[in-house]
């Protein structure tokens, strides 16, 4: 591993970190903050996932997590959002497809399967990763925010046994009936829409064995709020006895004001299953 950049903060460290990635074949960078009780103890880690456009920069610099995070003892790791510098041909000619916009999926078509293997990355190399270089107990939770919503929510509920609490803000919960994930999963996985259904929340609640509350925060003026659909994916999961919180925060956008407004809420969330026994 890399440091690229090392800051003190709030008695711990925040470090962007760049290692060469066995699941993407390109570097990758990402952010971590470590709270000073990791000098003492093993602490828990919730992992963040960044939306589109963006990358392990944007929560760092913008959500305002990390004086909460510190009081609470809890590593927070930002991956990207994609690969970068894959050189897949038009892969930075949108800001929807391509880099910093991999939807945590592992790509099986075409020209994008060979480095756009973002579930892997984030659900088995940069947890090993991270297991295998600080001081973590083994106990791990993964919130997010737009895509990266959808990513927290697809993970936690495809892998119910390796995550303690999952929660999201204005997550994309339908991808397969939303323009930016018919998109997504039409270029990365193909026409079978079968396998689409393998990366949608709405349609994993009735595969899942997933059973504690979900946590989802959402802006009323929110500029992209029908492509999230975040009213139909609670539905979907009382029909299957999932618990779902759903907070329409008035007024609130899809901006990072909005995830800095609410991002305490979310960590005090985590923090009661990432600390009990």
């Amino acid at each position: 591993m890399e440091i690229i950049s090392e800051n003190k903060c709030f008695a711990g460290s925040v470090r962007f970190i760049k290692h060469q990635s066995s699941s993407v074949k390109t570097p990758m960078t990402f952010s971590i903050f470590i709270p000073a009780e990791a000098a003492h103890r093993p602490v828990p880690v919730l992992y963040y996932l960044s939306g589109l456009t963006c990358s392990a920069e944007n929560f760092t610099h913008k959500a305002a997590a990390y004086k909460k995070a510190a009081e609470l003892g809890i590593m927070i790791v930002c991956p990207d959002t994609s690969p970068r510098g894959a050189n897949v041909d038009g892969e930075d000619e949108r800001y929807d497809l391509g880099s910093g916009a991999g939807f945590y999926v592992n790509a099986t078509n075409g020209k994008w399967q060979q480095n756009y293997q973002m579930y892997s990355y984030v659900t088995e190399e940069l947890p090993a990763l991270i297991d295998a270089e600080f001081n973590t107990n083994g106990r791990k939770s993964i919130s997010g925010h737009s895509m990266g919503g959808h990513g927290a929510l697809i993970i936690a509920l495809k892998n119910p046994l390796q995550y303690q609490s999952v929660s999201a803000f204005a997550p994309i919960c339908a991808p397969s009936n939303s323009p930016w994930g018919e998109l997504a999963f039409s270029e990365y996985l193909g026409d079978d829409k079968e396998s689409w259904a393998e990366y949608d929340a709405n349609q994993l609640a009735s595969k899942t064995s997933w059973n504690k509350e979900i946590l989802i925060d959402q802006g009323d003026n929110d500029q992209f709020f029908d492509q999230l659909q975040p009213e139909k994916f609670k539905e979907t999961c009382s029909q299957y006895n999932i618990p779902v919180t759903l907070n329409l925060r008035s007024g609130y956008d899809h901006s990072y004001y909005f995830i800095s407004s609410f991002v305490d809420n979310h960590l005090e969330f985590h923090a009661k299953e990432l600390h009990s026994s």
